[in-house]
């Protein structure tokens, strides 16, 4: 491998799973995003066989997310298992990643020839040269490893930043022992128990750390290269039905016109698009809202410590259920509304913000009290916003949702 990353401490290893959590977390927002601004009816200027493969395109796209939350769990997984905690944490987007090489800009693009050729060199396997994306230079840095201090380190694939944690992990078992490496507690980890994937299993030694990189890198670029039925191959064929249908109708956008807009500048984004309509701007708060709740409640769940069994039930079911009835209708609706007259025929895009930097919350009864607190004043939100005369329909559903989150929490906040 050119250019092995190098891991020779703990702190280098948990500093490289931050890295490799992060990236998870940035790649699944940005399928998510693309999934969110398909458009999802006849009515929007496609015909129905074209809508048949945006419906064929959103399966695949949207399992691949779900592939990529999963590996973001297991990479929490391998990080709390050597004494870490968990990772939920990341920058705003658009942000140029040091990383790919450090030219590359992790952003959130509707779907398109170029946010698919984007797709594929993110997933693309190791060995895989690709030239034609515009914009991306395999130009690559030398390793920095070795320092006390944890630096960064350039990797050209998903698949070689795994491969360094690999040999980080089987460095340290040997030079530390693995009773001495894998200090964490055992029952900090989600497994098939309480998500469903058989393939989320603990990270309690070598083999079962090396059984978790692996499925990871399976998944996405293949193993050991095989990438027809990895993600690498899953966008390609896409891609290429893409590219077929384009030419046989050059005005063919499976897309809805949407920008990625935040509500107000964050301070880590340079001149950020920006929303003016006041009901796009109150959805787009809403679903970031939302999603900083998720991500307390993840935070929450590999945090056991004092949490029972019935807790932990409780935080998953709210995880995928914020997931599944509130992000996601949340963020398709927000694709039809309007940025604002400033960008006419322009509709705005979910941000996922991350606008309280993901802060942890206290142990015991406390956290139960806030994450209630903070789902019925959601709540609160959605039954303020559906009181326009042009409130869309979801938010009713949204609304009811979040307070029966609410009241699955009461036991647990002393209710």
């Amino acid at each position: 491998m050119d250019n092995p990353i190098v891991i020779k401490n703990r702190e280098q290893l948990m500093f490289m799973l931050c890295e490799a959590a992060t990236l998870e977390h940035m790649i699944m927002c940005e399928y998510l995003f693309a999934s969110f601004g398909l458009k999802r009816s006849v009515s929007e200027g496609i015909t129905p066989a074209q809508l048949e493969a945006i419906k064929r395109w959103d399966r695949v796209i949207s399992d691949v997310a779900e592939q990529e939350m999963l590996h973001l769990s297991l990479a929490n997984n391998l990080l709390t298992a050597i004494g870490g905690s968990p990772y939920f944490g990341r920058p705003n987007f658009p942000y140029r990643s040091r990383y790919f090489p450090s030219n590359v800009s992790l952003a959130l693009l509707p779907l398109s020839e170029t946010s698919l050729r984007y797709f594929l060199f993110l997933e693309r396997p190791e060995a895989m040269a690709i030239e034609d994306v515009p914009g991306f230079q395999s130009v690559m840095a030398g390793p920095v490893g070795g320092k006390v201090v944890p630096e960064g380190q350039e990797f050209a694939t998903v698949g070689q930043l795994y491969r360094g944690i690999e040999e980080g992990f089987k460095f340290l078992a040997e030079s530390y022992g693995e009773k001495q490496l894998f200090i964490g507690n055992a029952h900090d980890q989600a497994t098939e128990e309480y998500y469903g994937w058989k393939e989320l299993t603990p990270v309690t030694d070598l083999p079962s750390a090396m059984k978790a990189i692996e499925t990871i890198i399976t998944e996405g670029e293949g193993a050991r290269g095989n990438w027809q039925e990895a993600h690498f191959g899953k966008f390609l064929g896409v891609l290429n039905e893409f590219k077929k249908m384009k030419a046989e109708d050059p005005r063919f956008e499976p897309a809805r016109p949407t920008l990625a807009a935040y509500v107000r500048p964050p301070s880590d984004v340079e001149a950020p698009e920006l929303i003016d309509d006041e009901l796009t701007a109150g959805m787009s708060d809403l679903f970031n809202a939302s999603y900083e709740v998720l991500l307390q409640v993840l935070n929450r769940f590999f945090l056991q410590t004092e949490t029972t069994k019935d807790g932990l039930r409780v935080l998953s079911e709210i995880s995928i259920r914020l997931m599944v009835t509130v992000i996601k209708p949340l963020g398709t609706t927000i694709t039809i509304l309007p940025m604002g007259r400033h960008r006419p025929g322009i509709t705005a895009g979910p941000t996922f913000e991350m606008y309280q930097m993901n802060y942890l919350l206290p142990r015991g009864q406390a956290a139960w009290i806030i994450l209630r607190e903070r789902l019925l004043e959601l709540a609160a939100s959605a039954s303020e916003l559906s009181r326009r005369p042009d409130c869309p329909k979801i938010l009713l559903a949204v609304q009811r949702t979040l307070g029966l989150m609410a009241k699955s929490l009461e036991p647990f906040a002393g209710v």
